[in-house]
């Protein structure tokens, strides 16, 4: 069983990350992109809700938060996730491949592998696109006082969406199944969008609130 990486102190992580194993990549370390991007919205509301002067919003900004919460636990469940997927393909990779059964044993099980280790970063994607939706109204409703960190949030999960969509697209071009790769694309798409879109949203917000 891999090492599970949210018990490691951040610079151990880092140095983990920064080190000769194939695991933690980049995967995870999206994986904790996005969980920060949670964290960094999370906090405005954080600073919003119980003060007199946000009353009127509270229960709104107090559903954004639930949401948001939810998110971030997923993704930080993906940090080791994406660990445990990618250790699996490098060892289907390391099967024996003498006699023609285990030929095919290893193929079929690096196809079986593969496929898991799509669908981690594909879940990421859809992580993404289920917190940006929650941006803009923290930075509109929110403690004024902190709406660059909204804009930390936004462009942090723009950039964890991304990095997901790469990992999943470098995958599915080493999956023999033409109709999972299909199936898969057509969902990584809609979902990248998403979060590209909304994400944008607030950030060009707050990018034109603190200029003017």
């Amino acid at each position: 069983m891999p090492e599970q990486m949210t018990d490691l102190t951040l610079r151990d992580y880092i140095a983990r990350l920064s080190g000769d194993a194939p695991a933690p990549g980049g995967g995870s370390a999206a994986a904790l992109a996005g969980a920060l991007a949670a964290a960094s919205a999370r906090m405005v509301g954080s600073f919003t809700v119980g003060k007199k002067k946000f009353a009127d919003v509270e229960d709104e900004i107090r559903a954004h938060l639930d949401a948001i919460d939810a998110v971030r636990e997923e993704m930080l469940a993906l940090v080791q996730e994406d660990v445990i997927a990618f250790s699996a393909v490098g060892e289907a990779y390391a099967l024996p491949k003498g006699s023609d059964e285990e030929k095919q044993e290893r193929l079929a099980t690096i196809e079986s592998a593969l496929k898991a280790a799509a669908e981690v970063p594909l879940r990421l994607v859809v992580a993404c696109a289920k917190l940006a939706p929650h941006l803009l109204p923290l930075a509109q409703k929110g403690n004024q006082n902190l709406i660059s960190d909204v804009g930390v949030a936004a462009r942090l999960c723009r950039a964890t969406a991304e990095c997901a969509w790469l990992n999943v697209e470098v995958n599915l071009q080493l999956i023999g199944s033409e109709a999972f790769v299909v199936a898969r694309r057509a969902d990584l798409q809609g979902y990248l969008k998403t979060a590209q879109r909304e994400s944008d949203e607030a950030w060009f917000y707050v990018a034109a609130k603190v200029t003017s």
